[in-house]
């Protein structure tokens, strides 16, 4: 059994795992980097070690050892995926809690795992080059996750700049350039059946995102009966049992109607496992240290009625998602339902680290019994001292197409965050089209958030200067003083929690100056670089 625990993580996930460990017995290791000296977990753990980098795979197991803890989990991101790290682990004999590297290895690299995919019969969604599958296409990063490295293309001229994005990010995120061309699917959802192993434990309805990244999660999902479950479950146990799966994941679905697509198998723990631990019963933290200690699976599988709702509570702009940084002054967070936070009030939120500040989670007996218990809550959730995006929470959770249950990847497309919402969805003859029996339109692409950034400025013909709209770093220059350049022209590429943002020159104008250069941080409203018509 396991006595002592390192996780080589940070924020709420290593929190949450603390938690699990402290109810099983086993005492804590928190490692803390040079930057993050001030953050709640490394205050949190039975004892605390510093560490170069949460990337630096070499310091947790020389941490690990400088304790004597028996073992090590990942949490989520930074090196939850790499299967270098875990073969460190266990060479150091130390217990990795988490998939062998062998299966880290065939379902983290996509283009591997969707072949093996196919194999097991898997359906999956056809990769290949542009000029085979056409336009809309999405370029993905191979090694990536989370919508990091991801660019949707629909024209070919777009896609030399998109390819050129997708490959700087991954490599940012994962120290993996490579990347590959997918055939876009409009207007699906995402659907995820959560594994122990080679176990289903249902499924997980993700279809609201920002910049491909999740807002609202639920279990189970309201466009899954029961007889798609056991489709999508069997295809999740075909995966897992190809790839030689054990400890928690989740293997990853797009749903187009009741035809659905495998998409990636995620080697780790999610963000969103508090909706199915609330929905089954099941402590998925427990559950991966229990395996990884070589107890059986099936200890306490046994399903439960009810519905979850999840949502991210972020230190970000309510309308643009950008990232925010500042002090937390006053933090009260809901006591009636789950919370799994990251911080506590006094703390920093900072630039180099992921904003987020907690998740709610609420639980009912049916799906709207955790929606309202879900909005009450955070009609009581207080942040002060920073930007948060509890206004657009407050907005997502009363929607009424969210109510519905409608809900697909396009929905803050179709729906922008804070907008006018209706007093009710129409009837459904209504909500599709019907004239002359046309296919539904292409949904549009995303907002292009430098021209939000120059609608707050003002007028476009009286910005007469380009500002970073969060801090962040400058990653890409691509202008000089002198330089004649178009209007939408891209200036300067922003890089924030490793997601770039081109920002654009509103008009057709000349550089006059240029106040920044590659690999400079910058603050949210700093000046970049000044034009003239």
């Amino acid at each position: 059994m396991i006595r002592k625990l390192l996780v080589a993580n940070r924020g709420e996930i290593a929190l949450r795992v603390f938690r699990a460990c402290r109810e099983l017995g086993i005492a804590t290791v928190a490692v803390v980097a040079p930057d993050d000296t001030g953050s709640l977990h490394a205050r949190s753990a039975d004892e605390t070690v510093d560490v170069g980098s949460y990337l630096f795979s070499e310091e947790h197991i020389r941490a690990a050892k400088q304790t004597r803890a028996d073992a090590i989990h990942p949490g989520y991101g930074f090196l939850a995926e790499n299967a270098d790290f875990a073969e460190a682990v266990n060479a150091a004999e130390l217990v990795w809690v988490g998939p062998p590297p062998d299966a880290l290895r065939a379902g983290g690299d996509k283009l591997e795992a969707k072949r093996l995919a196919e194999q097991a019969g898997v359906p999956v969604v056809p990769t290949g080059e542009p000029r085979e599958i056409g336009f809309p296409l999405v370029v993905k990063a191979a090694a990536g996750g989370g919508g990091r490295g991801m660019r949707v293309v629909r024209t070919a001229g777009e896609l030399d700049e998109a390819l050129a994005a997708a490959r700087r990010e991954a490599k940012a995120a994962f120290g993996d350039d490579r990347v590959f061309c997918e055939r876009y699917v409009e207007r699906p959802r995402h659907v995820e059946v959560q594994l122990l192993g080679d176990v289903a434990l249902g499924e997980r309805d993700c279809s609201i995102q920002r910049r491909h990244q999740k807002v609202l999660e639920e279990a189970p999902s309201p466009a899954v009966d029961s007889a798609l479950r056991a489709e999508i479950s069997d295809a999740a146990v075909a995966f897992a049992r190809a790839v030689g799966y054990e400890n928690a994941g989740t293997a990853e679905f797009m749903l187009d109607g009741r035809d659905f697509y495998f998409l990636e198998l995620n080697g780790r723990i999610q963000v969103e496992h508090p909706v199915t631990e609330l929905v089954t019963g099941v402590d998925l933290v427990k559950a991966q240290i229990r395996i990884a200690s070589g107890e059986g699976m099936s200890q306490g599988l046994s399903l439960r009625h009810g519905h979850a709702v999840e949502v991210r509570l972020y230190a970000e702009d309510p309308r643009t998602f950008f990232p925010q940084t500042g002090r937390i002054t006053k933090l009260r967070l809901p006591e009636d339902i789950r919370v799994d936070a990251g911080v506590a009030e006094g703390d920093e939120i900072g630039i180099a680290y992921d904003p987020m500040v907690a998740k709610l989670i609420a639980h009912g007996t049916t799906r709207t019994d955790a929606l309202d218990a879900l909005g009450a809550a955070l009609e009581e959730t207080v942040v002060e001292g920073v930007t948060t995006n509890l206004p657009f929470l407050r907005w997502l959770v009363s929607h009424p197409a969210v109510r519905a249950g409608e809900t697909t990847t396009a929905f803050l497309v179709e729906h922008p965050p804070l907008s006018r919402v209706p007093v009710r969805v129409a009837p459904a003859p209504w909500r599709t089209p019907f004239r002359l029996n046309l296919p539904p339109p292409p949904s549009a692409p995303p907002p292009d958030v430098s021209a939000l950034a120059a609608d707050q400025e003002g007028a476009a013909g009286e910005q007469s200067t380009v500002v970073a709209p969060m801090p962040g770093t400058v990653i890409k220059l691509l202008v000089g003083a002198g330089d004649a350049v178009r209007a939408r022209q891209p200036l300067v590429v922003l890089e924030a929690m490793k997601m770039e943002t081109p920002l654009t020159s509103p008009y057709a104008a000349t550089v006059r100056v240029v106040h920044v250069a590659e690999g400079d941080r910058v603050a949210g409203g700093a000046l970049l670089i000044e034009l003239e018509e």
